[in-house]
């Protein structure tokens, strides 16, 4: 029954070419739900089974795997947090042994003790598959040239970038991050076709290659496959401009898998997430409540296919929302809205909930502007305090910085409604990252 069930109808051969996965990227929603709950139940059952944690979580909450019988019966179970992953390090949240694993990767620790995530041989085949869709997906095609500037190591990014180029049938150029001065010479030499990197890095890849005379916009580029960070449609625009290739953006977290959880199409209509493998939720982030498909919340994850490291309603932190409505690309998989910013990261100025990504819309493209910026945030009194840093562009001199401030200053409060301090600086003063940018530094005290 469930296999006559979960049989789509056949796209014609001239269709295929537009979808890696074409059996499982246009399935009908009802079929696309029944597979769904089947792999929910199976993935309740696993981390019931085989994960102390879920199962004491499970039982407190007056829920077995029996209980779960449509899709809405996942807001029954318990959230997991990354705080989960931290206070249960290394292995805690497994479901199978470390030493039948095949791979483990981690989070820099930065903050604490990293959170380490693992993968079975299956997990590496499911997460190479579902790079190479969503390679596809943004515009990359076999025999395209991929260059890698992500970095490899315990990052998922850069591994999960190179497996899923060498599935689709690219050809990889394994940089990893740094040596910019390099990578522009190899993106050139090599007439990469496919640029693989954080938003802000390729900036600094343009901004490099500029200093150089080298115009990139005459070479092969046509795809840039970015993420890892927030970024705005005003830096998208600024990318697209300066590189002269296709931005798409592609959304992932190592909790879940890597890269490759959801990505846009050539619609850019919203990222689409990969329901087969994950299922989605969007939630009240104060109170948890599920909310209703096309509200603005916080996104929550299930996996459907993990072996591993299986996660039950994964809390990410990221402010999104959900659309199912047909996507002019065929492709029938929800698609998540832009990622606007974080609940952590959220600044309260005077009242108004600011996120970064509203202040860098204000920034990029404004003329004289470099678009490189950080935020720096303190507390007075009760309430965040904003200054905005930002670099004036190469040709400026230094008795126009003050008229460039009372400019931001001005539109900032135009656009977003809050009143910030402005300091331009000369060009190269603020650092430049190599993989995920810090735009804010944080100066309120801990205990804020």
């Amino acid at each position: 029954m469930v296999a006559t069930l979960l049989a789509p109808a056949r796209p014609s051969p001239a269709d295929t070419a537009r979808w890696y996965d074409p059996e499982h990227e246009t399935l009908p929603r009802e079929q696309l739900a029944a597979l769904q709950l089947l792999r929910l139940r199976e993935t309740v059952t696993r981390a019931y089974r085989q994960v102390p944690v879920h199962r004491q979580r499970m039982i407190a909450a007056g829920v077995e795997p029996e209980d779960i019988c449509r899709l809405d019966d996942v807001a029954r179970l318990p959230f997991t947090l990354k705080a989960d992953l931290r206070d249960h390090y290394p292995f805690g949240l497994f479901a199978q042994p470390v030493e039948q694993l095949a791979r483990l990767h981690a989070s820099s620790g930065t903050t604490g003790k990293p959170t380490v995530v693992g993968y079975t041989h299956d997990d590496l085949n499911t997460w190479a598959e579902l790079m190479a869709r969503t390679l596809h997906c943004a515009g990359a095609r076999r025999g395209d040239i991929v260059h890698n500037a992500y970095g490899y190591g315990l990052f998922t990014g850069g591994l999960g970038m190179h497996y899923g180029a060498e599935r689709l049938g690219a050809v990889v150029v394994p940089i990893s991050g740094g040596g910019t001065e390099r990578q522009v010479a190899l993106i050139q030499d090599f007439r990469a076709n496919v640029l693989c990197s954080t938003p802000s890095y390729a900036l600094a890849i343009a901004e490099v290659a500029e200093q150089q005379g080298i115009d990139l916009r005459q070479g092969a580029l046509r795809v840039g496959l970015f993420g890892a960070e927030p970024w705005s449609e005003a830096m998208r625009r600024e990318i697209e401009s300066r590189l002269g290739l296709r931005a798409v953006d592609n959304y992932g977290l190592s909790e879940i898998m890597g890269p490759g959880v959801a990505c846009e199409c050539e619609a850019r209509g919203g990222l689409h997430g990969w329901e087969d493998h994950f299922l989605f939720e969007v939630i009240d982030p104060e109170t948890g409540a599920p909310l209703p498909e096309g509200a603005s919340g916080e996104l929550v994850i299930t996996t459907l296919t993990k072996q591993a490291l299986p996660m039950l309603r994964y809390r990410t932190r990221d402010i999104s929302r959900l659309a199912s409505a047909p996507c002019a690309c065929g492709r029938t998989h929800v698609r998540l809205l832009r990622v606007t910013g974080r609940n952590d990261d959220m600044m309260i100025v005077r009242g108004v909930n600011v996120f970064p990504s509203q202040i860098e819309a204000v920034l990029f493209g404004r003329p004289h502007l470099a678009p490189h910026y950080q935020i720096v945030l303190e507390r007075r009194g009760s309430l965040d305090h904003v200054t905005l840093e930002v670099e004036a562009a190469f040709g400026l001199t230094e008795s126009e910085y003050d008229n460039l401030a009372r400019d931001v200053v001005h539109h900032v409060k135009s656009a977003i409604g809050i009143t910030v301090e402005a300091r331009v600086l000369a060009p190269g003063a603020i650092p430049r990252s190599q993989g995920k940018a810090v735009r804010v530094r944080d100066l309120r005290p801990k205990d804020a």
